[in-house]
């Protein structure tokens, strides 16, 4: 893993530091993915299908939290738990 210091503008810019833009050109699609105060970038020419399947786990888990901070949810026991996620 390499790391690095950047700073943002006042127009929200960000520069990637040049030991860690290997692999990137110009013009390359970044996507942004925002989770609390982290910003991850991937590129989305390698976007993937496991990608994708991740990013949907990671909606609906995010949805879910969601809805138990609003006290919307169900209790049920083991087996009804497994019987719901057969489900899915």
């Amino acid at each position: 893993m390499e790391i690095d210091i950047t700073k943002m503008s006042s127009k929200g810019q960000v520069v990637i530091p040049f030991d860690l833009r290997k692999g990137f050109k110009e013009g390359d699609k970044l996507i942004v993915i925002k989770s609390g105060d982290k910003l991850i970038l991937k590129k989305a020419g390698d976007v993937d299908e496991n990608f994708k399947e991740d990013f949907e786990f990671a909606r609906r888990t995010e949805e879910a939290y969601k809805k138990i901070d609003r006290g919307e949810y169900i209790e049920m026991d083991f087996d009804e738990f497994v019987e719901e996620m057969k489900k899915w």
